[in-house]
This record gives C-alpha cells, sequence and structure tokens, in this order.
C-alpha cells in the first residue's frame, strides 16, 4: 500500500485471524499482507491462523513464518475441525476490540481490512464485506448467487453477501452471540445471530479472486447437498423452534 493512512481513532487494537487448511501455498502472504496493513493503521494488533489439521505442510511454514513476524499466534487443531470449528477457534483466540477475519485460501486481499477500518463508525458493529464481481467461472457464480439469495431470504439476514468471509467485527458483540456450527453454515448462524442482537451492519465492498491454489470442494455435488441439508437443520433450530442455545 502506498497511500499514506490516517489511522481510525475508533479502531485502537485489531485480533486478525485466518483459517487454513491445506493453504500452504498462500497463507504466508496473507500473513504479510495483513501485517503490512495493520502497521499502518493501528497500534496494537495480533495476527492468528488456525491451522485446521491441514495435511500438507501448512503448519511448517507457519512455524518459519513466527520467526519472522513476532505479531502472529498459531492455533494448531491435531485433526480437522471443520470450517466453523476453526471460526470457533479463531474467535476464543482472539483478545483486541475488534476481530477480522478472512480465509486462508487467498480469494480476498488481506490488506483491504484497511476498507474495513476506515468504515467504522461510533455506533458500527460488524463491517461486512461484499464481492466486487466475483472472479469465478461462471458455474460457481450462479451457484454462489442462488445460495446467497435462497439463505438471505430463508434466515432474514439483512446484509447483501452472506457469503463474503471478509468481516471486521467488534469482539464485544461477538462475545454477545453462541455460535454452535462446526460447518461453513456457521456464517449464516453468524450473520442471524449478529443480527438477533441488534448489531449495526455497515457493508463495504472488496475485491475477490479466483482461488489461486488448490481445489474448493464446495462446489461439487455432494458438498451441494450437504450444505443444503445442514442449512434446512439450521432453519429448523433458529427460525422454525428459536432455539438459540
Amino acid at each position: 500500500m502506498t497511500d499514506a493512512r490516517q489511522l481510525n481513532p475508533l479502531v485502537t487494537s485489531v485480533s486478525a485471524f485466518f483459517p487454513c487448511y491445506n493453504d500452504a501455498l498462500s497463507i504466508g502472504k496473507l500473513v504479510r499482507d495483513v501485517r503490512e496493513s495493520l502497521v499502518e493503521s493501528v497500534d496494537d494488533f495480533e495476527i492468528i491462523v488456525v491451522n485446521d489439521g491441514s495435511s500438507d505442510n501448512s503448519l511448517k511454514v507457519l512455524q518459519e513464518l513466527q520467526k519472522e513476524i513476532g505479531e502472529l499466534r498459531i492455533v494448531n487443531h491435531e485433526v480437522n475441525r471443520g470450517y466453523g470449528g476453526a471460526l470457533l477457534s479463531g474467535f476464543a483466540a482472539s483478545n483486541k476490540q475488534w476481530v477480522f477475519y478472512t480465509d486462508g485460501d487467498a480469494q480476498y486481499d488481506a490488506r483491504e481490512i484497511l476498507r474495513c477500518i476506515d468504515a467504522v463508525t461510533e455506533s458500527s458493529d460488524v463491517i461486512q464485506g461484499f464481492k466486487i464481481g466475483r472472479g469465478d467461472p461462471i458455474h460457481r457464480r450462479v451457484i454462489g448467487r442462488v445460495y446467497h439469495h435462497g439463505v438471505r431470504l430463508l434466515f432474514r439476514l439483512p446484509v447483501r453477501d452472506t457469503d463474503c468471509d471478509f468481516r471486521l467485527i467488534r469482539n464485544a458483540v461477538v462475545n454477545k452471540v453462541r455460535l454452535r456450527s462446526t460447518t461453513g453454515v456457521i456464517c449464516v448462524e453468524m450473520m442471524h445471530a449478529l443480527n438477533r442482537v441488534d448489531a449495526h451492519f455497515i457493508e463495504v465492498g472488496v475485491s475477490h479472486y479466483h482461488r489461486p491454489h488448490g481445489k474448493s470442494q464446495f462446489f461439487r455435488i455432494p458438498a451441494i447437498s450437504r450444505s443444503a441439508l445442514q442449512l434446512m437443520q439450521l432453519w429448523t433450530r433458529l427460525i422454525l423452534r428459536r432455539s438459540y442455545d
């Protein structure tokens, strides 16, 4: 980033975390990029990577990176706990005023955390990203749009892009909600829970890129079927039964 930045006095400290599953080829750049942006914008920060039982050399990459970046902490899962399990660990490990997270597969530019920090106001609780374009093949864009509109309608969510995992959340608000999902539907559960406690959302556009390494498992028929079942189970619990504990 070359532009001179002004600190947002409303953001005094940030915990930035990344869930990581077999992201050895991308996680290093993400950590360096977010550190660069946080050095420019806040006085107090920490970086956390949740290694969720990776079978590649992600843990080794992180351990080497830790020698270079003193602000980096590693939360290591010996076995994979699922995307939701990684997020739960990341939130639990975050100690600062604001909590930022995005995925470890580099589909988002971590340096755009500055957009979120700039957007914080006195009343805001959640700075929610929405994709400016989508760097995916057409079939993935179609599936993503159907998914988004479906969950927004079913769960009465207040944001335009629930599928955008690029969020800056006030830690005090995170601590007001209880999340149970250990799969990808945790994002829907989270948005519903935050809305239920009257969190104030602000939305900012962020860039989205095609995954540079590896392959997403979500866009395969078995994964789509599992996600649909998990969403209906979540809908039954949250909307039909109104069971939040």
